[in-house]
């Protein structure tokens, strides 16, 4: 058995370094994540994102337009519309088009996906068979 002596020169240190970065690349590390395991959190806002995109079925609406019909900031807005498209409720895409031709920055459009109606509606139902059971109503 061979006892550990450091490197007695340059070209031993990179071959060291060489090895150490090769072993260390030999181990794979999985990041598994829980939060899109389940649907996205239904908050007002997300209703409100959902309900935007929900007023014109089948039409791709930017980003900007959610925001505007929506009144909800960028820092809000466009964590919902990527939980949503990790859930499978949203598509998205990017407006083609050269950034200088368009004078301008390409847009994101973004289209609810039949799962994601299907899933806003039922939300819907659901509040709605809710909020008929308070005593206030």
């Amino acid at each position: 058995m061979r006892l550990w002596q450091p490197p007695r020169n340059a070209q031993e240190t990179l071959d060291l370094e060489a090895k150490n970065l090769l072993a260390a690349s030999a181990v794979t590390l999985y990041r598994h994540t829980t939060m899109d395991a389940d649907p996205p959190r239904l908050s007002s806002q997300t209703l409100r994102v959902l309900g935007a995109l929900m007023s014109s079925p089948g039409d791709e609406l930017s980003g900007a337009q959610i925001g505007r019909t929506t009144k909800l900031a960028t820092g809000t807005l466009y964590p919902i519309l990527s939980r949503l498209e990790r859930a499978g409720w949203v598509e998205s895409r990017w407006e083609e088009g050269d950034p200088r031709i368009l004078g301008r920055p390409r847009r994101r459009f973004y289209l609810i996906t039949e799962l994601g109606a299907k899933r806003a509606t039922a939300a819907v139902d659901e509040l709605q068979v809710a909020f008929g059971r308070l005593a206030w109503s």
